[in-house]
């Protein structure tokens, strides 16, 4: 048998959290970084570099002289106020390298940071050169998808994992079905309706796992057609959980923008270009199966040329870039999440949340969805206590 057969991967391994909580922390530093550059005026392409060049530098500092593969599980991305999926120019493109962040643009920011294969997504949004009360429809859209994204998080826990009581209302509790997606839909609409906001369609949360951001299961919120999602979240596992909300109608379109995202799939095919066999090893080598940017690679000219061959292949799935069809501003959220026994680990995601600095005069008024938004996200399990309470205990 050989070494890597013999090693469990699976979250039992306290090992495998501990990398999964790493590439967490560093992914949430790096993002902390980036939503400070992102202010108006500044170019999109040389954010995205910075960002790049943080996390390369951050990822560098732990499990050094050990046999570990680490780097990016996705490379920085900062997509315009109107953009839903994430938008990452390249420099030798010249209209996109000018391109410039405008003043109160939701600028969604997302990346992420890989150890031995365990990565860690984060995405947040932030309001560019906004400081501040932040009011009206941005505040609206703001709240909507925080609470939305509370929502989903706490509907991703398997029933019967946080119940109280005699171990019959436990039983009872566990016996219950999940809920389904059209159910989770329908009560994540009941947020976006109370702060007039809509979802994004297709927004798909999916299973992870080593060196796979699309696993087996995702959940794919406010369908389009010909689409759905595939089976429930369960102990143990991990999931990048995605919250896309609009100002406008959720509706999408595909965009002109060149297609810069992409991901090395398992197909092989005979490439014939030179330039289409380089750039596939230098991604193989660098990248593995995670998504990366072609601003990434060496040579971003080779890069553009290798690119076209290899998607033609099925080498490389491209990403294609996709709007808001009405260009209204759209907010998204992303968060790594471990399910376990004692219910939902954030193991990385966007900032905290400052209510205070959101005004508006909607609220959330629907009791069901109310009293989900009560519950918590695990069982306190005491291990985590205040340092003052352990003060009082000894």
């Amino acid at each position: 048998m050989s070494e890597a057969q013999e090693i469990d991967y699976t979250l039992k391994n306290p090992d495998t959290l501990t990398k999964y909580k790493t590439a967490g922390q560093i992914s949430e530093k790096v993002l902390a970084e980036v939503a400070k550059l992102c202010v108006p005026g500044a170019k999109f392409a040389e954010i995205c570099q910075k960002g790049d060049d943080i996390l390369a530098e951050e990822v560098g500092k732990v499990y050094r002289g050990k046999k570990v593969t680490k780097g990016f599980a996705h490379p920085t991305t900062v997509s315009p106020s109107s953009y839903v999926t994430p938008y990452t120019p390249l420099s030798s493109d010249e209209a996109e390298a000018a391109r410039e962040i405008k003043e109160g643009e939701a600028i969604k920011i997302q990346l992420g940071a890989q150890i031995d294969g365990f990565g860690v997504i984060v995405c947040d949004t932030v309001f560019a050169g906004k400081e501040g009360a932040i009011t009206g429809r941005e505040a609206d859209l703001a709240l909507a998808t925080h609470y939305a994204n509370e929502l989903l998080l706490r509907l991703m826990i398997p029933p019967g994992t946080l119940a109280q009581g005699t171990d019959e209302e436990k039983a009872k509790a566990a016996a219950q079905k999940a809920p389904t997606q059209s159910k989770i839909t329908q009560l994540l609409e009941k947020v976006c309706d109370a702060y007039e906001v809509k979802l994004v369609e297709s927004t798909t949360s999916w299973l992870f796992d080593r060196n796979e951001i699309e696993g087996a299961k995702k959940i794919v919120l406010a369908p389009a057609e010909g689409t759905k999602g595939d089976g429930v979240p369960e102990a143990p596992e991990v999931w990048g959980v995605e919250m896309g909300v609009s100002l406008g109608s959720g509706k999408v379109k595909k965009l002109d923008d060149r297609a810069t995202l992409h991901r090395r799939t398992l197909q092989t095919y005979g490439l014939k270009r030179p330039t289409s066999r380089k750039v596939l090893s230098e991604v193989q080598k660098k990248f593995g199966t995670f998504p990366f940017s072609l601003r990434q690679l060496e040579d971003e000219r080779d890069a553009k040329a290798g690119a076209v061959e290899c998607v033609r292949g099925n080498v490389f799935r491209q990403y294609e870039l996709v709007g808001d069809k009405e260009d209204a501003p759209v907010a998204r959220l992303l968060t790594t999440v471990s399910i376990s026994k004692n219910g939902l680990t954030k193991l990385g995601g966007p900032a905290s949340f400052d209510e205070s600095k959101y005004q508006s005069d909607k609220k959330i008024t629907d009791e069901e969805v109310l009293k989900i938004l009560e519950q918590p996200l695990a069982r306190n399990t005491g291990k985590k206590n205040k340092k003052k309470a352990a003060k009082t205990e000894a």
